[in-house]
């Protein structure tokens, strides 16, 4: 179980019967308790419906984090990404419009259950 060592606050996401824990920007308290489930849990909050796309980048950063234990930088998501989908959509605008509440490294790793990057504020 990874818990986060930078909570100062505790809200829940419903999650069916459930309530998991996030702290006070929404990253989940509990990595173990991450599910598909949590992550369109927590993207309806948020007003976001998960495309095919939005799932490849979440799976993505959730791949990247298991195999470095580093989130990506979102340098390599768009060189990922650019060479998966192309120029048109793998670069960080088009990343950006898929996720409009802080990027593919804040609302994307929200999603994904992993923490926060270093040095985001």
């Amino acid at each position: 179980m990874k818990t986060n060592p930078y909570a100062t606050e505790t809200r829940y996401v419903t999650v069916g019967d459930r309530q998991i824990a996030t702290d006070q920007e929404g990253y989940i308290q509990n990595m173990g308790e991450w599910s598909e489930d949590y992550a369109r849990a927590l993207a309806k909050q948020d007003g976001l419906e998960l495309t095919d796309e939005h799932w490849q980048i979440i799976r993505f950063i959730r791949e990247f984090e298991a195999t470095h234990q580093v989130q990506p930088q979102v340098r390599t998501m768009i060189k990922h990404f650019t060479v998966l989908w192309g120029q048109e959509r793998g670069n960080n605008h088009y990343l950006h419009d898929l996720f409009p509440r802080g990027g593919p490294q804040k609302q994307g790793n929200r999603l994904a259950g992993v923490r926060r990057t270093k040095g985001e504020h």
